[in-house]
């Protein structure tokens, strides 16, 4: 099983990484092994040519995927990990996940509100409705962020 994972700074980022590499080591065994991919998507302004250098996300992001990598160590988890620039999130996690071939991309939601009321943002959507492969959604909980 081919199994992306989504890591975007977030608490519940830690879970969602556990989450995966216990589904990668339940698949793996007596079998061939499962594979995880780890994938930070650093939004570029549409002022700005899509390739520009934006140092304080990539650093930012080098340590979220350093912290998905130690995460998936010590489960014994082999974990490859990519940094992507692109205008929108949703369709880079896409296609992200139809190029490296994913059987299941898991991404982790952060509980937000907007008005008063939950909401899913814009990217959880997208992927919902465009990915070709399953999708398993981990929440935060809800008294993460009571008031």
């Amino acid at each position: 099983m081919r199994i992306l994972v989504t890591v975007a700074g977030h608490q519940v980022d830690e879970e969602t990484v556990r989450l995966a590499c216990r589904m990668a080591r339940r698949k793996g065994e007596g079998k061939q092994p499962s594979h995880v991919y780890a994938v930070h998507v650093v939004e570029v302004n549409r002022s700005l040519p899509l390739s520009a250098p934006v140092e304080s996300e990539v650093d930012r992001g080098e340590q979220i995927l350093d912290a998905a990598e130690r995460i998936a160590s010590e489960y014994g988890i082999e974990i490859e990990t990519e940094m992507v620039q692109a205008r929108d999130t949703g369709p880079a996690i896409v296609g992200e996940a139809e190029e490296w071939g994913a059987d299941l991309i898991v991404m982790g939601l952060p509980y937000k509100r907007r008005f008063g009321e939950f909401n899913l943002g814009k990217t959880v959507p997208y992927v919902l409705k465009n990915a070709a492969c399953r999708v398993i959604l981990f929440r935060e909980r809800l008294d993460v962020h009571a008031d």
